[in-house]
C-alpha cells in the first residue's frame, strides 16, 4: 500500500460527535458542539473534551464546575452542526430549534431530551494546550432512554441511531456490529470445528 505524508495535524477520525449543554449562574443554559471528545479512564470514569478559551461554554463550564454530553442522534444532526456554527452569545440554539430539556439528577446542569443518552459530568480539571484547553470531566450519572436498553438491562446503542464526526462530515453509524470485545481469541463451538 502506498501512502504519502502529511505535516504533524489532527487526522484521529473518526470521532464522537456530541452536544454539550452548560449553565452559567444566570440559568442561562447553552449547547455546543464538540468533535474533539475521549473516554480516558474507566475507574473512575472520566472523559476528556478539547475547548477553545473564547467559546461561551468554556465560560459556562468553569463557572459552574459541571456540564452534559448529550449523545445526538441521526434526526439531530442539523442542530448539531448549527450548536457548532453559532455563538450562544448571539442566539439562544435550544429556544431556536425548539428542543425540549430536562432537568440534572445529579448536577443543575439539564440535558437535551431528545439525546438517548446524556452524561452527566463534574468538572475535575482544565489544562490549557494552546489553540484547546484539555477538559476533564468525571462521569457521574448517566441518563439513558428506555427505549435503548433490552430486557436484560443492556443498552442497545445500535438502536439509538447514533453519529459521528470525519473529516468535516457527518456519519450514521452502521446498526450492525462487525464483531464483539474479545471476539478474535474467543473458543471455537465444538460442533464448529471440522
Amino acid at each position: 500500500m502506498k501512502k504519502q505524508n502529511f505535516k504533524g495535524s489532527v487526522m484521529l477520525n473518526p470521532t464522537p460527535a456530541v452536544i454539550i449543554t452548560s449553565k452559567n449562574k444566570e440559568n442561562k443554559v447553552n449547547a455546543f458542539t464538540v468533535g474533539w471528545i475521549s473516554t480516558v479512564c474507566t475507574k473512575p470514569p472520566i472523559i476528556a473534551i478539547g475547548i477553545r478559551p473564547e467559546r461561551l461554554s468554556y465560560e459556562y463550564i468553569k463557572e459552574s464546575g459541571e456540564c452534559v454530553v448529550n449523545l445526538p442522534t441521526r434526526e439531530m444532526v442539523k442542530f448539531l452542526d448549527y450548536c457548532g456554527v453559532t455563538s450562544g452569545r448571539k442566539i439562544n440554539k435550544i429556544k431556536h430549534f425548539g428542543y425540549k430539556l430536562n432537568e440534572g439528577v445529579s448536577i443543575e446542569t439539564p440535558s437535551l431530551e431528545l439525546s438517548p443518552v446524556a452524561l452527566e459530568c463534574k468538572l475535575k480539571s482544565i489544562t490549557p494546550l494552546g489553540s484547546h484547553h484539555l477538559f476533564l470531566l468525571d462521569v457521574i450519572n448517566i441518563k439513558v432512554d428506555e427505549a435503548i436498553i433490552d430486557e436484560k438491562g443492556k443498552i442497545c446503542f445500535n438502536k439509538a441511531n447514533l453519529i459521528c464526526y470525519n473529516h468535516g462530515e457527518y456519519f450514521g453509524i452502521n446498526q450492525k456490529p462487525l464483531g464483539s470485545f474479545g471476539y478474535s481469541i474467543k473458543k471455537k463451538n465444538k460442533k464448529q470445528v471440522k
